[in-house]
């Protein structure tokens, strides 16, 4: 499953683009879609938005409901700016139909409207595909135009040949059709997947979520540590064909495709699991939170209200397990810790815990921070290594994953 941003221009071969949808959804994709004003003369916002179940955006200045989220994403809580969030969320952009002007635009890195704005921020394949007369089509500049992209790095689908909008007329210029269309995005996401895949043969041990200790048969003591950033970095790493192992420390969110899931409660479970699972992983990314202490003597029953005016728990501190495993790892072993930190002094504090636990990297996220952190959709972190510190800007948390494994990438050479 991907996901297609699909751009519609305005000639005839407008109405087509409907069927495009409908064949990338029936296999599985999701789509958004954006037109430029003069397509809506041929078909409307409302055609696309019914198949795609998602907003369709015109204009620049239009303010985007999904705030960028494709259908399978959740939306992040600020509004971002559309054209950058659009193509940053795709996997693929698809100009279908592509017209005379919109190819000469895109050649030329004009930014005139919200299709070729985005075009010009895309950092994922695009995928070009040209409509319109055979005249037009064969005119020197518009195969100049359509070769540069391809210098560039499109990949433009030739117009069919057939019968064409004006009556009577045939020749070279016709929206090839659907399933035609979907083979190259299909190839063309197909080439950007074996890219992707420098992990493979890697294995990679992800903690994710917050561990829970029991006070008595009832209660606990916990965090708020959703496993959200955990199971990002974990399917992240299955993209870029690791094997992938995630303990999560109870954690309900569904397990990402090709991960490996064990599931435990306390930090005493969370160890026994890193015990077994540490010595055959090439990288450990270590974001679940683990209780700093635990109560000292938990009750195998439910303490009752009845009869007390209050109750003190003794706590007692629970093993620090990065540190345990930082001195037992064996050469080539890349261990990233993560610290949610709380306002003024964070990075300070985690370089301290850079050096102190004997990591290669620190993931700092400062929870003071309004809309990121625990349980929400976007983070936003200071990734710290020996060399310093890299900020990575507010995205969401898959975004924030592929930073941290490039961050890796980059430590293990």
């Amino acid at each position: 499953m991907a996901r297609i941003l699909l751009g519609v221009s305005g000639g005839i071969a407008a109405y087509r683009a409907l069927d495009v949808v409908r064949a990338a959804t029936g296999a599985g994709h999701v789509v958004r879609v954006i037109q430029t004003p003069s397509s809506l003369r041929f078909v409307g916002a409302a055609s696309f938005a019914a198949v795609t179940g998602a907003p369709v955006l015109t204009e620049e200045w239009e303010r985007d409901p999904a705030r960028g989220a494709f259908p399978d994403q959740e939306m992040p809580q600020h509004d971002p700016i559309s054209h950058l969030e659009l193509v940053r969320n795709a996997d693929v952009y698809l100009v279908a139909p592509a017209t005379a002007n919109t190819v000469a635009k895109l050649a030329a890195g004009l930014a005139d409207n919200l299709l070729t704005s985005a075009a010009l921020a895309v950092d994922v394949p695009l995928v070009v595909a040209p409509a319109m007369n055979d005249k037009m089509w064969h005119h020197p500049a518009t195969q100049a135009n359509v070769a540069l992209l391809a210098e560039r790095g499109a990949t433009v689908i030739e117009p069919g040949l057939g019968r064409l909008a004006s009556r009577g007329e045939e020749g070279r210029g016709r929206l090839p059709s659907p399933p035609e269309l979907m083979e190259v995005v299909e190839q063309v996401l197909a080439a950007r997947f074996e890219e992707r895949q420098t992990w493979l043969g890697r294995r990679v041990l992800v903690t994710a979520g917050g561990t829970r200790e029991p006070i008595d048969s009832v209660r606990y003591v916990g965090n708020r540590s959703s496993g959200r950033m955990g199971f990002a970095v974990a399917a992240a790493a299955a993209a870029r064909g690791a094997t992938v192992t995630v303990v999560a420390a109870n954690v309900a969110l569904p397990t990402p495709e090709g991960v490996r899931r064990v599931d435990v409660e306390t930090a005493a479970e969370l160890e026994r699991a890193l015990d077994d699972a540490f010595p055959a992983c090439d990288v450990l990314l270590m974001a679940a939170a683990v209780a700093d202490f635990r109560p000292a003597a938990p009750v195998d029953a439910k303490v009752k209200k009845e009869g007390r005016t209050g109750m003190t728990i003794e706590l007692e501190a629970t093993p620090d397990l990065l540190s345990g495993l930082s001195a037992r790892r064996a050469p080539g072993q890349t261990l990233v810790g993560f610290a949610a930190e709380h306002g003024e002094g964070a990075v300070a504090f985690a370089q301290g815990k850079l050096a102190r636990k004997g990591l290669d990297a620190i993931v700092l996220n400062d929870i003071s921070q309004p809309g990121i952190g625990f349980d929400t959709p976007e983070n936003e972190v200071t990734i710290i290594t020996a060399a310093g510190a890299q900020p990575v800007p507010r995205a969401a948390k898959a975004r924030i994953a592929d930073a941290i494994l490039d961050a890796v990438a980059a430590l293990r050479g």
